[in-house]
């Protein structure tokens, strides 16, 4: 397969596929590889849904609590969105294309983007309606700052990171080294300052990590019985397709449907310059990662390949 980035299946603690392509710096000339990281866009709301039940663990947050009462100076039409809201799309309020004045290509710092998403009229009532949003998502994060009492990216880097030994993992701004630049229309495009859209997209990771991420969350080994139900419970049912996938519903921070017929766990993401997908199949105990440092990519189209090296014939 043709390949600029990563992709990588695992089943248990072994690697069934592993192929990397492309360059991962032109400036330097390095390839991608297994230490290469990728923005990994919107599989970062993974960890933000996590750290959320986090706190639910801690009794710090319940997942009933309204926004309102954990954001001051919400808007009046904010009152009856709570943290599940947020946390499956449903609180009503859009994606970045409904804030005033936001360009993605070149985000204002965090303080002016909260001020333009409160000026953001809602779609609809709260949990009526499904819509994608990452805007709740910049929410949920101010969310586990309040009510942590720390940053966002060090909650992740000491709660959820760090515990589960993801070593090439990082949150924010971008790593020190091992960063594969991401090429937008043949391109090398400068990187997003991933710190002003936290709990959206603003997480660097490897394939490797993200086999790992998904196997252990899964495992229970970061979060408790009660916790991962909620997690991979489908709040709000809809149905997509994503070939070779199919879309049922939506949980925390993670779509719930098929590949094969075999129940699967995934999210996608795009930010400019970079692609990425994760599968996770609980009935296999496996795992499918796809990165991609180039804008044009389709993850999608590597999963049949890595699907029939895990023995599934999509």
């Amino acid at each position: 397969m043709e390949l600029t980035g990563a992709v990588l299946a695992t089943r248990g603690d072994d690697v069934v596929l592993e192929a990397y392509g492309g360059v991962a710096d032109p400036t330097t000339g390095a390839r991608c590889g297994p230490r290469s990281r990728f923005q990994i866009a919107s599989l970062s709301k993974q960890f933000a849904a996590a750290a959320v039940l986090l706190l639910v663990e801690d009794g710090v947050l319940a997942l009933t609590d309204r926004l309102s009462d954990r954001l001051t100076d919400c808007p009046v039409a904010w009152a009856d969105i709570t943290l599940h809201h947020l946390l499956t799309h449903t609180s009503g309020l859009p994606h970045w294309d409904g804030i005033p004045d936001f360009d993605f290509d070149t985000p204002p710092p965090l303080a002016e983007t909260v001020a333009r998403i409160t000026r953001c009229t809602p779609l609809t009532e709260p949990g009526h309606r499904w819509h994608y949003s990452s805007v709740g998502y910049v929410l949920t994060a101010l969310v586990v700052e309040r009510a942590s009492g720390s940053g966002y990216q060090d909650f992740l880097r000491e709660r959820v990171i760090r515990p589960l030994g993801l070593v090439g993992t990082g949150v924010g701004a971008a790593p020190p080294a091992d960063v594969a630049r991401g090429r937008r229309a043949g391109q090398t495009y400068d990187f997003q300052d991933l710190t002003t859209m936290p709990g959206t997209g603003d997480v660097w990771s490897t394939a490797r990590d993200l086999a790992r991420w998904a196997r252990a969350l899964e495992r229970g080994a970061l979060l408790a019985p009660d916790s991962l139900r909620a997690m991979f419970t489908t709040h709000f049912r809809q149905h997509q397709q994503r070939p070779p996938l199919t879309v049922t519903g939506y949980g925390y921070g993670v779509f719930l449907g098929d590949l094969a017929g075999r129940p699967a766990r995934f999210h996608d993401g795009h930010n400019i310059g970079y692609r990425s997908l994760l599968v996770r199949l609980p009935e296999q105990d496996a795992s499918i990662v796809v990165l991609a440092n180039d804008d044009d990519a389709d993850p999608y189209a590597s999963v049949p390949d890595v699907a029939r090296a895990l023995g599934l014939k999509p």
